[in-house]
C-alpha cells in the first residue's frame, strides 16, 4: 500500500499542470478583458455618473442633480417623434434589407459563369465607409450637382419632404449593406447539405416547398444573426441622417441618436442630459436584444 507522501508527490505535477493551464487561459483572456474594461465598462460608468449630474459641455461637472436629467429627457418634445421615426426606419430598413439580401444570396448560391462577378459586384459597396457613402449619395441627391438632373425637366426633391428623405436614406442603406447581409446568408445557404435537397426532390417537392420547408428553417440561425445586427444598427442610425438631412425637414427625420448628439453638442450643450438619453437608449437596446434572443431560442426548441 502506497504512503500518503507518495500519493501527494504523484498528484503534485497534476496540480501544477492545472495551475499552469489556468494561468495561460487568464493570460490569453487578459488583453480582451482589458479592452472591454477600458473601452466599454469604464465609459458606461462615466456616462452613468454624468446622467445624474449637472454636467455641461463647457463648465464640466457641477454636482449631482438626482433624476433631473432623465425627467428633462423624457419631457423633450422631440423625444417621442424621434423614437417613432427610428422605429419606423428600423422596420422598413430591416424588412427590405433582409428580403433583398436573401434574394441576392439565392441568386448567387449556385456556381456559374457569372457568379463570381455578381458576388463581387454586390459586395463592393460594403467596402465603402458609411460616411463616405452618405456623402456620395448627398452629391447624388443634390439639386445642384446631381447627375440625375439631365433626365428630368425639374429638379427632384429627394430630401425636401419627410417621406422622400426617409426613402432616399433607405435606398442609401440598402445599397451599402445589401451585399454584406447577402454574404452572411450565403454562408448559411452553403452550409446546408445537398443531400437534404436531393431527398426533397425524390419526395416530389417543388421549388417553393423546398424553400419553405427546408431552406428557411435551416437558414434560421443566419437569418437571426442578420436580423439582430440590422435592427441594432438601424436603431443606432446617425451618420446617414446627419449627413443627408441634418434631421430635417422640420425635425421629421431626427433619430434618437441624433437627439443625443444635439443635446450634447448643439443648442443645449448639456452632457448630463445627453448621458441620460444614452442610458435610456442602452436599456431599450438590451430589452430588444433579449426579446430577440428569447424568441429565437423558443423557435429552436
Amino acid at each position: 500500500m502506497r504512503s500518503l507522501p507518495a500519493i501527494a508527490a504523484e498528484s503534485h505535477p497534476s496540480r501544477r499542470r492545472r495551475w499552469t493551464s489556468s494561468l495561460a487561459g487568464w493570460g490569453y483572456a487578459a488583453p480582451t478583458a482589458l479592452f472591454v474594461l477600458i473601452f466599454f465598462v469604464v465609459p458606461i460608468g462615466i456616462v452613468a455618473r454624468m446622467s445624474v449630474s449637472d454636467w455641461k459641455l463647457f463648465t464640466g461637472d457641477q454636482g449631482w442633480n438626482s433624476g433631473k436629467n432623465f425627467r428633462s429627457a423624457l419631457d423633450d418634445g422631440l423625444l417621442w417623434p424621434a423614437v417613432w421615426f427610428t422605429v419606423k426606419y428600423t422596420v422598413v430598413t430591416t424588412v427590405i434589407l433582409l428580403v433583398l439580401a436573401l434574394g441576392l444570396a439565392l441568386l448567387v448560391q449556385e456556381s456559374s459563369r457569372w457568379t463570381g462577378f455578381l458576388r463581387t459586384s454586390f459586395l463592393v459597396p460594403s467596402a465603402l465607409g458609411l460616411a463616405s457613402a452618405s456623402l456620395l449619395f448627398y452629391a447624388l441627391y443634390s439639386p445642384q450637382s446631381s447627375p440625375l438632373l439631365g433626365f428630368t425637366d425639374k429638379p427632384i426633391s429627394f430630401l425636401g419632404t419627410p417621406i422622400s428623405a426617409l426613402w432616399s436614406t433607405v435606398v442609401l442603406i440598402v445599397w451599402r449593406y445589401a451585399g454584406f447581409y447577402m454574404l452572411l446568408l450565403l454562408v448559411g445557404l452553403q452550409s446546408i447539405s445537398g443531400d437534404v435537397y436531393e431527398a426533397a426532390l425524390l419526395d416530389g417537392a417543388n421549388r417553393w416547398q423546398t424553400f419553405r420547408r427546408i431552406t428557411l428553417p435551416l437558414l434560421r440561425p443566419s437569418l437571426a444573426l442578420s436580423t439582430i445586427m440590422c435592427v441594432t444598427g438601424s436603431l443606432l442610425a446617425f451618420d446617414q441622417f446627419y449627413i443627408l438631412t441634418k434631421g430635417g425637414p422640420d425635425n421629421s427625420t431626427i433619430t434618437i441618436v441624433q437627439l443625443v448628439y444635439n443635446s450634447a453638442f448643439q443648442g443645449r450643450n448639456d452632457l448630463g442630459r445627453a448621458a441620460a438619453l444614452s442610458i435610456l437608449v442602452l436599456g431599450a437596446l438590451l430589452i430588444i436584444n433579449v426579446v430577440q434572443f428569447r424568441g429565437l431560442r423558443g423557435k429552436e426548441n
